[in-house]
């Protein structure tokens, strides 16, 4: 998903800059050959199944090889979902506060800043304690992150939450038993007097968890303001296919390591919803949503789109729409459609 334009007073880039300069120091302790054990183990665990109240960050070790190797991709990915709902909301719009569940590293907490510029409130919650001390140690790296609380909490139906502007839940539900999940994304919503992020996995069962916390938010009064352009049940049929976005990432000296990968770069797929409080934070979601990455032939442009009426369909763009079709070639998936002022 490309970024969208960024609302004024935004630093899109130095955040990120901050962020890789921050991570790449931190292997210098840890040996190759651990870390990309560490990885492995890492990779294996989140592929499987984690019962609540089992970390599946143990130590220094495993927090430096997981930030190292993916906190670039989750926080790309959370940034990107960000924008979505930074697109959405009114330009004047910044979260006075943000309370981040199950933040680990805090990926989330550097893509907030890195889409509203400025210091404000911030509580990362997470059951690993090494990953909070990680977390905190990055973050002195950037002074708008100096005054976050980095605090230990068990991420499931016993959480008990603050009121806040803005609540991330990024790359943890699929942690969770499926009670706690749902405690989770209900604590997220009553404590978010704004709006909600949830970003998990682009797989089927990432998606589908998205959809579960989507309609859970919607049944509590939240509105979707990203990546749906409405509000109404998701006309994707599960089983048969999935919405995900994705973004390219720069690839880490561990990436290439652990991956034996030539590429300097790869593409993280995720799935998100961004929902709102319609009384608080009046959103405009996108007319249309490109749901798959554009087909471009000859002459024209096939745009599979997400619709405001809850429907699926393909607009073929052709070089007689002009203007238009000059934009559909520059359309990336996740964007919304039609770009603004065509």
């Amino acid at each position: 998903m490309r970024d969208q334009a960024s609302p004024a007073g935004v630093h899109p880039a130095a955040p990120a800059e901050t962020l890789r300069t921050a991570l790449a120091g931190l292997l210098a302790d840890l040996p190759p050959k651990a870390a990309a054990q560490a990885v492995d183990r890492l990779i294996a665990n989140y592929r499987g199944t984690t019962p609540t109240g089992a970390p599946v960050l143990r130590d220094r070790a495993d927090v430096t090889a997981y930030a190292a190797y993916r906190m670039p991709a989750t926080f790309e990915a959370a940034r990107s979902a960000l924008d979505g709902l930074a697109a959405a909301a009114p330009a004047d719009w910044r979260p006075a506060g943000h309370t981040d569940i199950g933040g680990g590293t805090g990926a989330a907490t550097w893509a907030v800043n890195a889409t509203w510029a400025g210091a404000r409130p911030v509580t990362v919650l997470d059951w690993a304690e090494p990953a909070l001390a990680l977390g905190r140690e990055i973050a002195a790296a950037n002074p708008e992150l100096a005054a976050a609380r980095w605090q230990r909490a068990r991420i499931s139906a016993a959480l008990e939450l603050d009121p806040v502007a803005l609540v991330t839940v990024s790359y943890v539900l699929g942690e969770l038993t499926d009670a706690d999940r749902t405690a989770v994304v209900d604590a997220a919503g009553r404590a978010a007097t704004d709006a909600v992020v949830v970003i998990e996995p682009g797989t089927p069962d990432g998606y589908a968890r998205v959809l579960e916390a989507r309609d859970r938010l919607v049944a509590a009064g939240f509105r979707v303001a990203a990546p749906c352009p409405h509000s109404a049940a998701c006309p994707i049929v599960p089983g048969e296919d999935w919405c995900h976005f994705s973004v390219r990432v720069a690839r880490s000296s561990l990436h290439r390591q652990v991956k034996g990968g030539s590429l300097a770069y790869e593409d993280e797929k995720f799935s998100y919803v961004a929902a709102v409080r319609p009384d608080a934070l009046p959103a405009a979601p996108a007319s249309l949503r490109v749901v798959r990455k554009p087909q471009i032939r000859k002459g024209q442009v096939l745009l599979d789109l997400c619709d405001a009426d809850g429907t699926l369909h393909r607009e073929t763009v052709t070089k007689r729409h002009g203007s238009l079709y000059r934009a559909a070639r520059d359309t990336a998936w996740g964007d919304g459609w039609p770009p603004a002022g065509l």
